[in-house]
């Protein structure tokens, strides 16, 4: 089977973990090499790639993009392709047409949204991993190295259309899902951390864990709460893991219409959680919440800021309370 599409833009993150620039040009070489028309953007600010992708929609766009990066930049043109797809005369999936009809994809469309005008459907994403946990790339690829990904898109490609997580409070979309508490402070941490690749994000962890503090919290599911008390984190999503290693969502589908949320309590011992969450141990366990819906919302009730983040992204905007809806069927995705 050949590739179900003629012309690529790869837009490649040099400041993303593990980036090296032999990468990025092996990648346009194969598409080249594949007869593929191949556009190369190498960013060199934040937000470009997100401008990049929202771009490529329009007519004589591309029919792939690649984000040769980390989650932070599959992120980026996921939020990218999203807007394009809105902007540009469609309906993203899960959003409300002008006739009052909420858009959900068949299997068969393959796609993000159904035109209402204008541009056929938006270019599918394809990721390459440069980053320092590559959540993203493991969660759709199961780890494979970027070069078999690759081959694989370009020999025999599949797609999957995925659902995102909507943060009310900004309307940003999150690819693989939203956490608070000590998952959150762990990303605060890790600045100050040496090293690259997902050992990096392990020791942000053990350290944070040292010294944190179970923070008073409630979390509501489709309007109902699930857990109220101390809690060390909240995780929504989205991706089973997170960090590249934690797998802190085990039960989650990306394409059941749905938003996992995982919570938990101060009856677990810190200790235990990073070797429990390696493969999802510790759901089940004394103090731990597992549910789903459609609208999540986080909160911390002693009216302090709650530390939140969305696909590695800290917001420094002090809130008490946030939340998440579905996005179902929102985002086109090549897949093996």
């Amino acid at each position: 089977m050949s590739a179900p599409f003629a012309s690529v833009l790869v837009i490649a993150n040099p400041a993303s973990g593990t980036y090296r620039p032999e990468t990025t040009e092996a990648v346009r070489r194969r598409f080249a090499d594949a007869g593929l028309t191949v556009t190369l953007a190498v960013t060199e600010q934040p937000g470009q790639a997100r401008k990049l992708a929202a771009e490529t929609p329009a007519p004589g766009g591309p029919d792939l993009v690649v984000a040769l990066g980390g989650d932070g930049t599959a992120h980026d043109v996921a939020a990218g392709l999203l807007a394009g797809s809105t902007e540009g005369g469609g309906v993203a999936a899960g959003q409300i047409a002008a006739d009052g009809s909420v858009f959900t994809p068949t299997a068969d469309e393959h796609s993000a949204r159904r035109p209402l005008s204008g541009p056929a459907r938006p270019p599918a994403l394809l990721t390459l991993p440069t980053g320092t946990g590559n959540s993203f790339h493991r969660e759709i690829w199961a780890d494979r190295p970027w070069s078999e990904a690759l081959e694989l898109a370009l020999t025999a490609p599949q797609f999957r259309t995925i659902d995102l997580a909507r943060v009310a409070e900004n309307g940003e979309p999150a690819l693989l899902g939203a956490s608070t508490g000590v998952v959150a402070q762990s990303l605060i941490t890790a600045r100050a951390v040496a090293g690259a690749g997902r050992e990096r994000y392990e020791r942000a962890v053990a350290e944070s864990l040292r010294t944190f503090t179970p923070y008073p919290g409630r979390v509501l599911v489709d309007g109902e709460p699930v857990q109220e008390g101390p809690t060390v984190f909240a995780n929504v999503g989205g991706g089973r893991y997170r960090g590249g290693r934690f797998k802190l969502l085990p039960h989650s589908v990306l394409d059941d219409g749905l938003l996992d949320v995982c919570v938990v309590g101060a009856a677990l011992p810190l200790n235990e959680l990073p070797a429990l969450s390696r493969d999802g141990g510790h759901v089940g366990r004394d103090g731990v919440v597992y549910a789903r819906g459609r609208n999540i919302v986080l909160e911390r009730t002693d009216g302090r800021p709650l530390v939140f983040e969305y696909d590695g992204d800290v917001l420094e905007t002090p809130r008490e309370r946030f939340t998440l809806d579905v996005l179902p069927g929102a985002l086109r995705v090549v897949a093996p």
